[in-house]
């Protein structure tokens, strides 16, 4: 007689899911930024939300098919596959190999800005592309979306949300002006830090000097990377009276991938949700292969390294320095590695294709986590409280480090003098020095000390826009405030042009009365 019962309560409670499911649309960035966003896309599957893709053709992670999302995919590259992207990427590693001189990091940047700027070109013409496609927006129209949920890294989901009349979510650490922060909150120079700067919230009158001045950069590349490309395109299809950051800063909710045991202390806003680690997880089992090969290091325990997922490989001169300083440590190493396989190599180095990075992570024999710096790999490793070794190559990676470093968690060395000998340094240094883990498990604790997961916290605001239809009361209006207003430069004119007012209408009065006075009194001595 219970089973009736319980089949009826199991197909009402797959009816109460399908009520209750929302649909979400998502714009991402592919490559790093989707491995963080798949995550949230499973997460909201899972809680009954039916989720719609939007993918460019040359795709590279992100695929067509998935049991956890439908996609749209638009006829129009980005050039965001392997090829395009490999090429970038062994560039950028051979100009950092030149050295450190102003010149090479003046090249850098520079390529770093064509890069950028080519990519947001081609966004820009994938959504002209999205625009113009009546029969597309009729259908993305016609499915009632609750939400959009995009990365604003690119531009092309925030301007989707608006032409569809959308609430907007943030998968957000970086805009396309650069920190996320700076384009919602106030953020003083004085002791908010630009990231590339390598400064701490602690600035000397000197540091605030450069601080300044890579704002002043970054004002640049935005004045040639974003404006030009963003700036024509909301013009034509928004009216020439909107900003195109107004659209970003209009988001409903931004969604961190960050918080204080990483950011500096500084100001914030009501809508910016922090959700640092919210894809980290408990390990799982290693299999017997991988059980084996780490027991197998006994009490010296393993050491991990990956480039993550844009690196694949290093320079074959560099695999060799790394293979050589590897064998001559007591760990067992597992290295993901798909290059050509160095000769240095020693008979405790492991070399994988793929690696569960997470379940390593959290297995208690890891000593170390040789990593690129990508903010993933950072924040897992802080989880599970193992200390690094940097070695970071491009974007945001050198700032992550930086954070790192200053914490006393990390040893970061420079690719461009990277050697057997520097490597095996670092390597020990951070091995045998217990600073290093016993700061790593405090930051551990910080992290996971929390009143709900996050997760659970990123979940509950995007489910919250959709019962509400937005969280215009989280909102602040001041982006449409210009710089005058925003900083009441005019209320601070018309205060002294009172008091100016006042101080001439007072000398008038004293003169007045001063010759009334003196002529009275040359009339009576007369």
């Amino acid at each position: 007689m219970y089973r009736p019962t319980l089949l009826a309560l199991a197909v009402l409670l797959c009816c109460s899911l399908l009520v209750n499911g929302g649909k979400v649309l998502v714009f991402p960035v592919d490559g790093s930024h989707w491995v963080n966003m798949k995550i949230l896309i499973e997460e909201l599957h899972s809680r009954g939300h039916e989720v719609t893709v939007m993918r460019s053709s040359d795709s590279w992670y992100i695929k067509a098919e998935s049991n956890h999302y439908k996609s749209i995919t638009i006829n129009s590259p980005i050039g965001f596959d392997p090829e395009t992207f490999g090429s970038f990427v062994t560039r950028m590693l051979n100009m950092r190999r030149e050295g450190a001189s102003i010149w090479t990091r003046m090249s850098l940047e520079y390529e770093m800005v064509r890069q950028f700027s080519q990519v947001n070109k081609q966004v820009v013409d994938m959504t002209v592309d999205v625009f113009e496609n009546k029969k597309l927006m009729q259908s993305l129209n016609d499915t009632k979306y609750d939400l959009v949920l995009t990365d604003p890294a690119i531009g092309g989901g925030v301007l989707l949300a608006h032409r569809l009349g959308l609430p907007l979510v943030f998968n957000a650490r970086w805009t396309i002006q650069g920190e996320a922060h700076r384009s919602i909150a106030p953020s003083p120079l004085s002791y908010v830090p630009i990231p590339i700067s390598e400064l701490t919230d602690k600035m000397t009158f000197s540091q605030r000097v450069k601080n300044f001045l890579f704002y002043f950069f970054t004002r640049i590349q935005i004045k040639y990377v974003a404006d030009p490309n963003y700036q024509p395109f909301v013009d034509h299809y928004f009216g020439p009276d909107v900003h195109y950051m107004e659209l970003f800063q209009a988001a409903d909710i931004w969604l961190m991938r960050n918080d204080f045991t990483f950011e500096f202390p500084r100001p914030t806003m009501p809508n910016v949700v922090y959700m640092s680690g919210f894809q980290c997880k408990p390990s799982k089992p290693l299999s017997k292969e991988l059980e084996d090969f780490v027991q197998s290091s006994g009490e010296h325990g393993i050491i991990v390294m990956t480039l993550g997922t844009l690196v694949a490989k290093l320079p074959e001169d560099m695999t060799e320095d790394i293979a050589a300083a590897f064998a001559q440590l007591p760990q067992k190493v597992i290295w993901r590695h798909k290059g050509k396989r160095p000769s240095s190599l020693g008979n405790n180095t492991l070399i994988v294709d793929w690696l569960p990075q997470n379940d390593l992570l959290g297995h208690p024999k890891t000593r170390v986590f040789v990593a690129h710096g990508g903010t993933n790999g950072v924040q897992e490793a802080v989880y599970h409280g193992v200390p690094l070794v940097g070695l970071p190559l491009m974007f945001d990676q050198h700032d992550n480090f930086f954070r790192m470093e200053i914490r006393g968690v990390a040893k970061v060395l420079d690719i461009s003098t990277l050697n057997k000998d520097n490597f095996l340094q670092a390597l020990k240094e951070v091995l045998y020095e217990p600073s290093y883990r016993d700061k790593m498990k405090a930051l551990s604790n910080l992290q996971r000390d929390q009143p709900m997961k996050p997760m659970d916290r990123a979940m509950f605001w995007i489910e919250f826009v959709m019962r509400h239809k937005g969280a215009p009361h989280l909102r602040t209006d001041s982006y449409k405030m210009s710089k005058i207003q925003y900083h009441s430069i005019d209320v601070v004119a018309f205060l002294l042009a009172v008091v100016l007012l006042v101080l001439i209408i007072y000398i008038a009065v004293v003169k007045f009365l001063w010759r009334r006075v003196f002529s009275r009194s040359k009339v009576k001595k007369e």
